[in-house]
This record gives structure tokens, C-alpha cells and sequence, in this order.
């Protein structure tokens, strides 16, 4: 066993144990994409799969980082462990999160059963890198009984939540200029729960109605699950207690109505494509010798695209040295 090995074993070990020294490291790595990140989650990855995993997405400006402030609150008064990843906008400089939610979150310092990390979107579709599904796998495998996963709330291409999360809340909230800004950003359908943010508010009643009237449209007979919409003020704390409820009422019925087993079999689809794709894209790049070849070949147009591409996948798959001529690892 390599020295290296070792290391990430003991750093595995370590998050199993509630380090959250060794927890942050672990999502350092899997941030970025190192090969040490690739050994932790082999490791880790037969300890995860109990936490529920709450996706909370919606326009800017609905008020969902002080909802999550007062979701994680009220799942600590129950008793419960809970992590909080929160996707950022990537820093135009960096690259790395900007940090806004966790600035934003102060109140939970100090908590030992609580967690907080922020990653960076790095101009992921949907609001989503690729790293916060091997995130959520550590926070899972770390012992924590609920991960809220909160996106940045780019719009359309938010539907990309419905892929990690067990239960999708969608927040919408009144006098944001829209009627209703979560039919208009494409969310209405991936919601397990709606949530009508700061329901304090002039108006109100009225986008509850609107919602209400939209499902009714956008009825997914395919499910049985029937939608509820909560009212909450998350400033004050208002209608969160009954919005965990809903949220654990959720979980439960997808426990006993076999759609769990639905969403672990798209994760898992979702994980095997996109680690498939990050193998390929790896191997397939610029100075190995196949891939350097086939380039000149559609320069001197012997081959077109599709071909080239299609030949170079079967070499992938057939030859145990792979494309580069490294040996697979």
C-alpha cells in the first residue's frame, strides 16, 4: 500500500470518525478533481447513502439562504445532523466560491452538529459542479442526516437539482415583479414542495393561489405524490417547522411508494455519465499519440469527426493502455 493510499485510507477514516478538519481537506480535493479525490470516494463510498438530501433552488432574491439558515436551526432543535453546500458564483478570478452564503450563515457558528461549505458553480449548467454530487457523498458518509443542497438560482437550467436531490423545495415569493417567477424560470414541475417565501408580504395569498392553480395545469399523473404549498417567513422563522414536516413527510413517502429506488437509479445514471465523461475527456486531449494522429487526419481531411471520434472510443474500450499509451489505472 503506497504511502498515498495510506493517507487518503486515515483522511477516509477520519471523516467516517466527524472530523470536520479532515471533512473540509476531503471536499478541497474533490473541488479539484485530483486523483487523491478519486481514491477518497472509492473508499468512502460504500458509507454513504442514508442522508436525505433537500435541494432548495428558486430566482434570485427569493430569500433562500436565510431559509436555509432556519431550515439547518430547526433541524437542530430536532436532534438531527446537517450539512449545508451551498453552490456560489464562481469569482471571476479564482474560480472559487465567493463565499456569499457562508458569510450569510454566521448565526450557525460554533454548531458541532452542523456544517457549512460553499462551492463554486465554475459555470456548471443548472447551477451545479460536478464535484457537489461526490461533496454530498462525503457530508453523507461523515455521519450527517440531512445535506440542504442551495443553488445560485440561474433559471432555467436549474432543473439540473432534480438529479441530486431526494426532496426539491422551489421557493417563489410575492411582489418580486413576476406573478409567479418559478413558472417563468422552468422550476414548476421539479418541485416536490413549494415554498411561498416571506408570506408576510402584500400579496401573498395570491401567489399561493397561482401556484396551486399551475400544478393543477402541470399535473404529473405519473405521480401520486400530491404537492403541497407552504407558506414560511424566513426572516422570522415563521412556517419553518411545518415546512420540515413537509419535507419528512417526503421522504417518507418516497420510502414506501418505490420512488426512492427511482431516484438512487437517475443519481446513479447521472454519476456513471458524468465520471464516464471526465475518463474521456482526460484521455482524449492534446500530446497523446492516437488522439494527435486523428487530428491531423481530419486536417488532411483522411477522416471526419464522428469517425475519428467513434475510433478512438473503441481503441479506449479495447486496448488496456488506453489512447495515451499510460496503462489505465
Amino acid at each position: 500500500m503506497s504511502t498515498t493510499t495510506t493517507s487518503v485510507a486515515a483522511m477516509a477514516d477520519r471523516i467516517r470518525a466527524g472530523s470536520q478538519v479532515s471533512l473540509a481537506r476531503g471536499l478541497t480535493l474533490v473541488e479539484s478533481r485530483s486523483d487523491a479525490a478519486t481514491e477518497l470516494l472509492a473508499e468512502i463510498w460504500k458509507d454513504s447513502g442514508r442522508a436525505h438530501v433537500v435541494g432548495i433552488t428558486g430566482p434570485a432574491g427569493s430569500g433562500k439562504s436565510t431559509l436555509v439558515l432556519r431550515m439547518a436551526q430547526e433541524y437542530l432543535t430536532r436532534g438531527m445532523r446537517v450539512a449545508v453546500l451551498a453552490v456560489d458564483p464562481s469569482s471571476t478570478y479564482s474560480g472559487g466560491a465567493i463565499l456569499g452564503d457562508r458569510i450569510r450563515m454566521t448565526e450557525l457558528a460554533g454548531e458541532k452538529d452542523v456544517y457549512i461549505r460553499s462551492m463554486a458553480s465554475r459555470g456548471a449548467t443548472g447551477g451545479l459542479s460536478r464535484a457537489v454530487l461526490d461533496g454530498i457523498v462525503l457530508l453523507d458518509a461523515a455521519g450527517f442526516d440531512v445535506v440542504i443542497l442551495e443553488t445560485v438560482g440561474v433559471g432555467q437550467a436549474e432543473v439540473d437539482v432534480i438529479s441530486v436531490a431526494h426532496t426539491v423545495l422551489v421557493v417563489s415569493v410575492p411582489g418580486l415583479g413576476d406573478d409567479i417567477q418559478a413558472i417563468k424560470a422552468g422550476l414548476i414541475e421539479i418541485a416536490d414542495i413549494h415554498v411561498v417565501n416571506k408570506a408576510d408580504r402584500p400579496g401573498a395569498d395570491l401567489t399561493v393561489k397561482q401556484l396551486r392553480e399551475s400544478l393543477r395545469l402541470a399535473h404529473n399523473l405519473a405521480s401520486k405524490w400530491d404537492v403541497p404549498i407552504q407558506k414560511v417567513t424566513a426572516a422570522t422563522g415563521d412556517g419553518v417547522a411545518e415546512l420540515l414536516d413537509e419535507t419528512a413527510k417526503h421522504r417518507t413517502w418516497i420510502g414506501e411508494h418505490g420512488a426512492l429506488k427511482d431516484i438512487e437509479r437517475r443519481n446513479a445514471a447521472t454519476r456513471i455519465r458524468w465520471a464516464a465523461e471526465a475518463l474521456m475527456a482526460g484521455r482524449l486531449r492534446t500530446g497523446a499519440p492516437a488522439f494527435d494522429a486523428a487530428v491531423e487526419a481530419l486536417i488532411a481531411r483522411e477522416e471526419e469527426p464522428r469517425q475519428a471520434a467513434a475510433r478512438l472510443l473503441t481503441a479506449m474500450a479495447v486496448d488496456p493502455t488506453d489512447i495515451n499509451g499510460r496503462g489505465t489505472r
